[in-house]
């Protein structure tokens, strides 16, 4: 039976990457995937291949609910709304009750590890929508996914140009995974035809510390790179300083929190499992991108 699929946020990185699963697939036809955005001009590309582009502004829930129609299974991607406290959920549960009206079938919704008790300052965000979709008492598969290794390209090139990388991490381990390893785990899930409900830890096959990474990148880059371990008010401080944008500075501190309480070190072979093929380690991860390293 041919069903149809939608990606929500689909001209982001995610949600490229997703689409770009999708395609890959003998069994799904380009008509039966919607990508869902708020600008479609920017889906023009895919749009020529044959994918529907519908209009969708998780601001506005009338449009979550026409983009909907007609849709059988949807991924929610979370949105990157946190400027505003509570406007992401909001956002969130807006498209719930949107894919409720809808008569969606299956939601997929991409959160992160052990929100429950997560010291990630967004985790209440991850938490309230897995409760709402839980509450719309439609099926579905929660995508707790760890930190991308793309997102390691946000502070360690500057770490290494002055050859000093701060964190308040402590020894606390990461199961990175690379980005598209993660989309592929989403877009098999999307596409999977089951409706039973399931929650799955989306990780890297290793945890590591920030030694750890920082022993992998002198390796690969030749270059020098002290670990400066620091308190939290040190750390920020020091973005302060660097000119990162007060609203930021508490969230990032808490990453390295929530690293040190362990909450991001879980490693699973749920990604494995979903998006059929090994995911990437970080080392080799690290050694293609050289070049964005700085290296």
């Amino acid at each position: 039976m041919t069903q149809t699929l939608l990606v929500t946020g689909a001209s982001g990185h995610f949600g490229r990457l997703v689409l770009d699963e999708l395609l890959k697939s003998d069994t799904i036809e380009p008509g039966a995937i919607v990508a869902a955005t708020r600008d479609v001009s920017k889906l023009a590309d895919y749009a020529a291949r044959g994918v529907q582009v519908r209009a969708a502004d998780f601001d506005d829930p009338g449009t979550l609910v026409a983009a909907f129609a007609g849709v059988d299974r949807l991924l929610l991607i979370s949105t990157d709304a946190m400027g505003v406290p509570g406007r992401r959920l909001a956002q969130h549960k807006a498209a719930v009750a949107a894919a409720q009206a809808a008569g969606v079938k299956h939601i997929v919704y991409t959160s992160l590890p052990e929100p429950e008790v997560s010291a990630v300052s967004f985790a209440p965000d991850h938490l309230g929508t897995e409760e709402a979709i839980a509450a719309s008492g439609i099926a579905h598969t929660i995508l707790r996914n760890s930190w991308y290794m793309e997102n390691l390209f946000m502070g360690l090139p500057h770490a290494l140009e002055t050859g000093k990388w701060f964190t308040a991490a402590g020894g606390g381990k990461i199961a990175y995974a690379a980005r598209a390893d993660e989309a592929a785990a989403a877009a098999h899930a999307l596409a999977g035809e089951g409706q039973e409900s399931a929650i799955h830890t989306i990780a890297g096959p290793e945890a590591v510390s920030v030694d750890e990474v920082a022993a992998m990148v002198r390796e690969i880059t030749g270059k020098p790179l002290e670990v400066v371990h620091v308190d939290e008010e040190q750390l920020a401080a020091g973005m302060k300083a660097g000119g990162v944008p007060d609203f930021m500075i508490p969230v990032i501190v808490s990453f390295d929190r929530a690293a040190r309480q362990g909450h991001l070190g879980i490693t699973s072979d749920a990604l494995e499992r979903l998006s059929g093929r090994e995911p990437m380690h970080l080392k080799a991860f690290l050694a293609a991108n050289r070049e964005a390293l700085g290296g």
